[in-house]
């Protein structure tokens, strides 16, 4: 059986500040960050300088005194996000979102009726940069693995092609880092036993692998040098959640904050959710420590909810149990995500607040945000921190 390279990864290049140079003609050439206190993302100009994303923001203007910051525009990101995938349907519809900048595109389907992979993901970039303005760098490759990593390579504003033949060649020769699944910690592990390549790691035997990082994470990167991930793209299945994250910088922070963060973030995502119609059973709530590690913790209800202080008081719960890992640790991001979702078959209408079929509270917020705008009402625990910048997550 011929096997093709007919995987794309397309991945917007600077995504925030390419939008935002893109809309600004004065920030074009220029090294900035968007964000506030915490960089979310840099120009390449700014990265040259050593600045990424994540850092504080006094940090990030000690490297590059000349920074420009900028705040974020999510809902412009949005909707330049939405312009792009609808390209990317337009050239297949076996689309797979990755986040709001990037997904696999699976062109197999179409070598008979149009041109080489390769060909297509020109065209693409071409579209992408006349229609929406903005760069985008694309992997081709056998797989969405081998893709991903080819884009990576490519960047930034490239295209790279990964024939099947060259995949250990082209592979091998990278540095951990690059491979996909492989994060600071992993990549510190594995430097501490003298593994620096993709090829060094091919080396070893699954076992050891296994036995150095653990059955998951060792039976993973054991695929991955070895070419043996799943050749395709996943498409047509919801993720089947609502998130958001806020980067809070380097600590040490008071837990009070911390708290004031998570519940923000909780509100943001009810709200969210409760203008879909929907329900969540379970909560999830995402923490990045201060030696970039994450952890996740989860606490389903027995029936779905969208009461925001059901939720709250689930994700506070989930917090107070880290607690120790915190204090340990030092923490740089808290995020919360509801799953489990289902529709509402029960829509309230707007009734007043004293009859007894009222929603109560969320109802009446929710109405006061939808007619003045989210910020005309917000926790009281929130009025001396404010919200703070919170990243939607791709739903």
């Amino acid at each position: 059986m011929f096997v093709r390279s007919t995987i794309l990864h397309a991945d917007l290049d600077a995504f925030y500040a390419s939008v935002e140079q893109r809309d600004d003609p004065r920030l074009r050439n220029r090294p900035i960050a968007v964000g506030g206190g915490v960089v979310l993302a840099c120009s390449y100009e700014a990265k040259r300088r050593g600045v990424k994303t994540a850092m504080g923001g006094r940090q990030a203007r000690a490297l590059c005194p000349d920074l420009v910051i900028v705040r974020p525009r999510f809902d412009a990101y949005v909707e330049a996000s939405k312009a792009v995938f609808e390209l990317f349907r337009q050239t297949t519809p076996m689309v797979q979102g990755v986040s709001i900048d990037e997904a696999f595109l699976d062109v197999a389907g179409l070598h008979r009726i149009d041109v080489a992979p390769v060909d297509i993901a020109a065209r693409l970039r071409a579209q992408v940069k006349d229609v929406v303005g903005l760069p985008i760098t694309v992997g081709v490759a056998r797989t969405p693995f081998l893709a991903k990593v080819a884009s990576r390579v490519a960047k930034p504003d490239g295209l790279l092609l990964v024939l099947p033949a060259d995949e250990e060649s082209f592979l091998h020769p990278l540095p951990v880092e690059l491979l996909w699944g492989v994060g600071a910690v992993t990549a510190a592990k594995l430097h501490a036993y003298g593994l620096f390549t993709a090829g060094d790691v091919a080396a070893l035997p699954r076992s050891v692998l296994t036995g150095t990082l653990g059955p998951a994470a060792g039976a993973h990167l054991y695929a991955v040098v070895h070419g043996l991930t799943p050749a395709r793209v996943v498409v047509g299945q919801s993720r089947g959640s609502i998130g958001a994250q806020r980067a809070i910088g380097h600590g040490p922070h008071d837990p009070a904050f911390v708290r004031a963060a998570l519940l923000g973030l909780v509100d943001r995502v009810c709200r969210r959710m409760r203008k879909a119609d929907r329900i969540a059973r379970t909560v999830v709530l995402r923490l990045r420590f201060e030696d970039y590690t994450k952890a996740t913790r989860s606490r389903s209800f027995v029936t779905g909810t969208d009461s925001s202080e059901d939720i709250a008081a689930a994700a506070l719960g989930l917090l107070d149990a880290a607690g120790p890992l915190i204090r340990e640790r030092g923490i740089t991001l808290v995020g919360v995500a509801l799953t489990g979702l289902s529709s509402d078959e029960f829509v309230q209408l707007a009734l007043p607040l004293d009859h007894p079929d009222h929603g109560g509270l969320d109802e009446a917020v929710d109405a006061v945000a939808l007619r003045f705008g989210t910020q005309a009402v917000m926790r009281a625990s929130l009025l001396r921190t404010g919200e703070g910048i919170a990243v939607p997550l791709l739903e």
